[in-house]
């Protein structure tokens, strides 16, 4: 009996795990996250590779990655600990980065989106009205006119 109810949950876990991940914003997420990592790459080669070489050169040839306390303790083989505020400093300017490059994105995919929807209202307001329908009582009276006239004209 245990046994068996186990088996029903797992079976039950199964069916919902499943019916979660073929939702669609799920998959959605999941390439926003495989496209972040790559993004991440990117940026972290535009730091490492293009950024930081200029920045130390600015700082006379000291490379910023490099940068380091080395505290007065060392590890049982006598290996000395090292504060690495250079690497923490790169990562820094890294996510800042990362965040330009991501609010750029946004910000473009927003005025897109604003200047779409200013295009779609303007046609709106652009298109033809249709003219407005004539009071009921109005065409009740053109047509007794008419059917009037009508009659007067064969009557001669």
């Amino acid at each position: 009996m245990a046994d068996e109810k186990k088996q029903n949950f797992f079976v039950r876990m199964g069916k919902e795990f499943q019916a979660f991940i073929s939702r669609g914003n799920v998959m959605d997420m999941a390439v926003g996250v495989i496209i972040g990592g790559a993004f991440t790459a990117i940026v972290n080669s535009l730091v490492n590779d293009i950024l930081m070489p200029f920045i130390g050169l600015i700082m006379a040839g000291i490379n910023v990655k490099e940068w380091k306390l080395t505290l007065p303790w060392t590890i049982g083989d006598g290996t000395p600990v090292e504060i690495l505020f250079g690497n923490f400093f790169q990562a820094i300017i890294t996510f800042l980065l990362t965040a330009l490059c991501v609010f750029i994105i946004v910000k473009i995919i927003n005025t897109l989106k604003n200047n779409a929807e200013k295009l779609a209202k303007k046609k709106k307001e652009e298109a033809p009205a249709e003219p407005p329908k004539p009071d009921p009582q109005l065409v009740l009276l053109t047509e007794i006119r008419d059917l009037l006239k009508n009659q007067t004209s064969n009557e001669e």
